[in-house]
């Protein structure tokens, strides 16, 4: 049995080293087919028909039952265990992966992008419990690092690979291409040593989960579909009636039910509480952005689909570079100043990207909104994660992780889902500034909030 507790950061034992490479990977696939899908939207549309409503439900969709189901699979790894749990997730979502590839309407795809996000949510909590009950101290805060690194890049890199396929076979290929690296952690966890871990006394909260998500399924139904149909129609207000009932339900019985699916407690934890705060904020600008531009470059600079995806590769290759050791640095400093800077930083490349013109120059209008991005991307991922983790005892580190993993994928849900009110119905260039600008005040607004709100905690050593 592997002794995480005591091992150095740079003397990682060969078990912590498997359990970081699960965790990576099935987090990274997740997290890939969240974004992989961004510069696929104008040929699905090509493909499909039905306007921007089609691509917003195409990102939607996988982003409701993630964003929804991700605090039930927080449970059903506690019941089941985590590794058990990661395994069902990969199978499940290497299935759905091929279904999505073969879909023959747009609603077939939609109905496939949801069972996906649904084995999707499976992966994320599993994996970042697995890091925080494998390592400590300041090895859990580079592991930590490490695993933001990857999969954050994963979101940036996503667009680069659909934009390959979109350009030299189809679109299609870009959900196979999960099939590989889920054979690889399917693989990666045959050679663990450790037992599976399971809670005693752990519950799955059946109706909790079925009230998130008619609430989450209600409300985003009306903010998309509302452009087309206005807010007196009963084919908009009635749903968002619904999941606005829906949603406060399932707030009321987390307060009041024995085991909750989404323990209110914990939000009695500032760094916890602030820092979901501000992954609300900042993870939605984020959602916004990517959709955007990747879309907008394609359809309105006149990019080509790789062109479009390889515009964000910078961050990419910064994230890569620098993620560890701001990993590091934010386990020797404390979080509040990288959870500050970051998001700001972030902000002022989204206002650096109001260059963009009817005469588009990728070097000179978008290149350096893209490199400030980076960095501020870079500076707030890890410790912004640390700081939420590490507020929570690592007993109940699956049911933290589910929780600030679904608020993100929920506020890319909404961001998403309000990209018509944004952009006035049609995303042309005073459409994108106008997008560019919201992106850019929801960071401010998440640097600001971390300021505010988020504490160093004292420094653990090993």
């Amino acid at each position: 049995m592997p002794t995480p507790a005591s091992a150095a950061p740079d003397k990682a034992t060969r078990e912590q080293k498997i359990v970081l490479w699960i965790a990576i990977i099935a987090s990274f696939v997740s997290f890939l087919d969240g974004t992989i899908v961004n510069v696929a939207l104008p040929a699905i549309l090509d493909d499909f028909g039905g306007g921007i409503s089609t691509q917003q439900w195409t990102v939607d969709a996988y982003l409701l039952t993630l964003g929804s189901l991700i605090l039930v699979a927080g449970s059903v790894s506690d019941t089941y265990g985590r590794l058990r749990v990661i395994r069902w997730g990969l199978i499940g979502f290497g299935l759905t992966s091929v279904t999505v590839a073969l879909a023959p309407t747009a609603e077939v795809l939609i109905g496939a992008r949801l069972l996906q996000g649904a084995a999707g949510a499976l992966l994320v909590p599993s994996s970042l419990a697995l890091i925080m009950t494998n390592f400590r101290g300041a090895a859990q805060s580079r592991a930590i690092g490490t695993w933001t690194g990857m999969t954050a890049g994963a979101m940036i890199v996503g667009p680069v690979i659909g934009g390959l396929f979109v350009d030299f076979a189809s679109w299609r290929f870009a959900f196979l291409i999960n099939v590989l690296p889920i054979a690889v952690t399917l693989w990666l966890l045959t050679r663990l040593t450790q037992k599976d871990v399971r809670v005693d006394g752990a519950h799955i909260d059946a109706i909790s989960a079925i009230l998130c998500a008619v609430g989450l399924g209600g409300m985003v139904f009306a903010l998309i579909e509302e452009p087309n149909y206005g807010w007196g129609s009963a084919q908009i207000w009635l749903p968002a009636a619904v999941g606005v009932a829906a949603f406060v339900a399932f707030i009321w019985r987390q307060a009041v039910v024995e085991r909750p699916m989404m323990p209110l407690d914990l939000f009695t934890a500032r760094n916890f509480a602030w820092g979901n705060l501000s992954t609300f904020l900042v993870y939605g600008a984020l959602s916004l952005n990517g959709f955007v531009l990747a879309v907008y470059l394609q359809e309105q600079a006149g990019l080509s689909a790789t062109a479009a995806g390889l515009a964000s590769l910078p961050i990419t290759v910064i994230m890569i570079l620098l993620s560890s050791r701001v990993g590091g640095l934010a386990g020797r400093l404390g979080p509040r100043i990288f959870m500050t800077a970051g998001p700001i930083a972030m902000a002022a490349g989204a206002l650096l990207m109001l260059a963009v013109d009817t005469d588009f120059n990728y070097w000179w209008q978008v290149l350096p909104g893209i490199i400030v991005f980076g960095l501020g991307l870079t500076a707030t991922v890890s410790p912004l994660t640390s700081a939420i983790l590490g507020a929570i005892d690592t007993s109940r580190s699956g049911i933290a992780s589910a929780v600030n993993n679904a608020v993100s994928r929920i506020a890319g849900l909404v961001a998403i889902a309000l990209i018509g009110t944004i952009v006035g119905g049609q995303l042309d260039l005073a459409g994108f500034h106008q997008a560019m600008i919201v992106t850019a005040a929801l960071l401010a607004a998440g640097g600001v909030v971390s300021w505010l709100g988020i504490r160093n905690p004292a420094v653990r050593e090993n």
